[in-house]
């Protein structure tokens, strides 16, 4: 074998791939490479196992020599894209303003109250001068207080979704957003037009990076009951909000263009299936009619050469003559026509041909009507 002609640029290449490859052994695990790695253990070298992965910020995340890093995986490009795009975190891949969010909470859940228990008018009157305590202490910023009281309050009257509101503001100011967000839900349970459950829920929401959902939580309180604090909490939110909710626009719209795709395929390949299905179970098709041979003027033109009729009458009188005429070189004609109808039928057509094709008989002339004559009755 010839030693190849490598230019400058070539050798370039080559060192290369060689000096890739020593920080990187493992990608000629790649399929691509294999006949690099098999080269190299011919002369005892040892390639370590694992799956090639690109180094970070090297060829935009590709295989330089072919492929992709994930060659080797077995998982093809549609399947990989769309594993990525389930894997995804949306606020990973979109810079979003962190400030301000805070650690979440792990708390026991605060009391709820008996649900099922109808308060007495005295209860009610309690429960009421428990909730004034409760905002004195609040407004003191006596915030583990204010709770203590909103619950003896809830206690009391637990179907009142006010308390749950007010006693969720106060774990805001403890930095409870989860103990929160459980008061307001209970609250919108009890209450579903309750504008303070959804604006302490949607600031709750802005404190542990739930930037969606703080929007429609703070946009709903807004649009019950305006007020100023929870209008400038959703200008804060919305930035990082509208970002997410592009972001996840665009993933959906990836997602259904791959279902498409996928889709015309899969179409398209069982379209495929049922026509070869169709092809295997149609019937052969039936040998060509002797009468179309016999007047076939290929086979019309071959019998006029008599060595042919010769070997075409032999063959009719014995199938083993086939063996005398194998080699012939016009035994190849009688051979595609024997494939057509049958060596025994070609003599028989050769015959028929021979016979002289009666002429049609005219059809017999009808006798004319004799035309009526004059009658002489005598009577003149």
């Amino acid at each position: 074998m010839a030693m190849p002609n490598l230019s400058h640029a070539d050798l370039e290449k080559l060192k290369f791939f060689i000096n890739f490859v020593s920080q990187n052994p493992t990608v000629l695990n790649l399929p691509q490479l294999q006949f690099v790695k098999d080269f190299l253990e011919k002369f005892g070298g040892k390639v370590p196992t694992g799956e090639f992965k690109m180094p970070t910020g090297a060829a935009g995340g590709k295989c330089p020599f072919g492929g992709d890093a994930a060659g080797g995986s077995g998982m093809n490009v549609d399947e990989s894209e769309e594993s990525e795009l389930e894997d995804s975190d949306p606020e990973s891949e979109v810079e979003l303003d962190l400030e301000g969010v805070i650690e979440a909470d792990t708390d026991a859940e605060q009391p709820m109250g008996d649900t099922n228990k109808t308060p007495t008018e005295e209860e009610i009157d309690q429960a009421s001068d428990l909730r004034s305590q409760a905002s004195a202490a609040y407004a003191e910023q006596k915030f583990e207080e204010a709770i203590e009281l909103y619950t003896k309050a809830i206690e009391l009257n637990p179907g009142n979704a006010l308390f749950h509101a007010k006693r969720g503001q106060a774990f805001l100011k403890l930095k409870k957003p989860n103990a929160c967000i459980r008061d307001c839900d209970k609250a919108l349970e009890l209450n579903c037009d309750s504008a303070a459950a959804y604006k302490f829920r949607g600031r709750a929401h802005r404190l542990l990076g739930n930037w969606e959902k703080s929007a429609n939580d703070l946009r709903q309180a807004c649009k019950l009951d305006f007020d100023e604090e929870a209008d400038e909490w959703l200008r804060e939110v919305t930035p990082n909000a509208k970002k997410l909710e592009q972001h996840r626009i665009k993933q959906e719209r990836k997602r259904a263009e791959r279902a498409s795709k996928k889709a015309q395929h899969s179409a398209r390949a069982h379209a495929k299936e049922r026509k070869q299905q169709q092809q295997q179970q149609q019937p052969p098709e039936p040998k060509q009619p002797q009468s179309d041979l016999r007047f076939d003027p290929e086979f019309f033109a071959a019998l006029q050469d008599k060595e042919f009729q010769q070997m075409l009458i032999d063959i009719s009188m014995s199938s083993d003559n086939i063996e005398k005429y194998k080699n012939h070189p016009k035994f190849a004609k009688i051979a595609e026509f024997g494939n057509k109808i049958g060596f025994e039928n070609v003599a028989k057509m050769f015959e028929g041909f021979n016979k002289p094709r009666e002429a049609p008989k005219p059809e017999p002339k009808a006798e004319p009507t004799p035309k009526p004559q004059d009658f002489d009755d005598n009577l003149d």
